[in-house]
């Protein structure tokens, strides 16, 4: 795990007040939690000075208050890092792009808007994508307030 704790120093460094949380729970595997104003920084970091070049995916989730977005990114195929943001649930959430970044979130991004509604500022295209068209505007299907019997006659028209 020595690999492991030598980019969680590094990040610590890097990002001083920023950084919220690490964790190294087993070889290969780190998580860390940041600030959102540290998001961009941070996946700039991550992929020019960390060689975290891959990402496999973005997945977010309705904590109750809050929603949270994982960012999992892969360092030559060698280490796993999920870097993690929260922020306060609202009808309105606005996390920044990081297409510019990594091009290959788009997709993500776009999942993530549709089921837990999150807007990423600049991101060049939210429109639906795993959502049929008649899906309502405003309904996010992860979100808590969300009732399975309402999703399930939506989702049946």
């Amino acid at each position: 795990m020595e690999k492991e704790h030598e980019i969680t120093e590094k990040l610590t460094q890097f990002l001083k007040d920023d950084l919220l949380e690490t964790k190294v729970p087993r070889d290969r595997r780190i998580f860390v939690t940041i600030n959102l104003a540290a998001l961009k920084k941070t996946v700039g970091f991550l992929t020019n000075e960390l060689g975290f070049k891959h990402i496999s995916t973005i997945s977010g989730s309705d904590l109750g208050k809050d929603l949270e977005v994982l960012y999992h990114f892969a360092q030559n195929g060698s280490i796993e890092l999920s870097l993690r943001i929260t922020v306060p649930e609202s009808d309105h959430v606005i996390v920044p792009t990081i297409t510019d970044l990594v091009p290959a979130a788009t997709l993500y991004e776009r999942e993530v808007h549709d089921l837990l509604g999150i807007v990423f500022e600049g991101h060049p295209d939210l429109s639906p994508l795993v959502l049929p068209e008649h899906w309502p505007q405003g309904v996010y299907p992860l979100r808590k307030e969300q009732k399975f019997e309402d999703l399930r006659k939506i989702g049946s028209k």
